[in-house]
């Protein structure tokens, strides 16, 4: 049996809430209503996708994960952006966008080092992955989204102080989200 899973941070409350209002500001922008917003529930912040993996994986991937991240310590992400782009042929994305710094980006590169270990082809296919907030999905290829010239202003902060891998499974309204582990980071104190 397959899943399809990715890694994840989870995001507190306060910026869940904050990042709804922000993605209701988004809409005017959806010109065509061809958007499909992502309920504000299921919001986090994709590090790393692996798309369709094994149960065995699950397994292989947890021990893998739990030994890279032992000697990982909580961050502070600073979520500052927003910006459209093609995730693949098939997918685009309205996304916000945490600040590509060294601690973030290590981060991605070791779960996607894990996926690597794991047997998980990590494919780009001309698409270059970087980590996001989901706030809308639509196609890919053609779509009459016009991103503004200058999006409204992000300006905010969460700790990343743990890494969850989720499984996704489709659902009537969006995507479902089951956390299958969470391995948490040092504290930062």
């Amino acid at each position: 049996m397959k899943i399809r899973a990715f890694f994840a941070l989870t995001l507190p409350d306060s910026v869940v809430r904050w990042l709804a209002d922000h993605a209701d500001t988004l809409c005017e922008y959806d010109k065509q209503v061809e958007v499909e917003w992502v309920d504000s529930e299921t919001y986090h912040l994709t590090l790393c996708f692996l798309g369709d993996i094994s149960l065995e994986q699950v397994d292989q991937v947890e021990a893998l994960a739990r030994e890279r991240l032992k000697d990982s310590t909580s961050f502070q992400v600073h979520i500052n952006a927003t910006d459209y782009y093609r995730v693949s042929k098939k997918l685009a994305l309205v996304a916000a966008l945490p600040n590509a710094n060294e601690e973030i980006m290590h981060l991605h590169d070791l779960m996607g080092q894990v996926a690597t270990e794991a047997g998980i082809p990590q494919e780009d296919k001309g698409f270059s992955f970087r980590p996001h907030v989901t706030l809308g999905r639509l196609p890919g290829k053609k779509n009459g989204f016009k991103p503004p010239e200058a999006w409204p202003e992000v300006d905010l902060i969460s700790l990343a102080d743990s890494v969850v891998l989720f499984q996704s499974k489709p659902g009537e309204r969006g995507s479902i989200y089951t956390p299958l582990f969470e391995i948490p980071l040092q504290d930062l104190a």
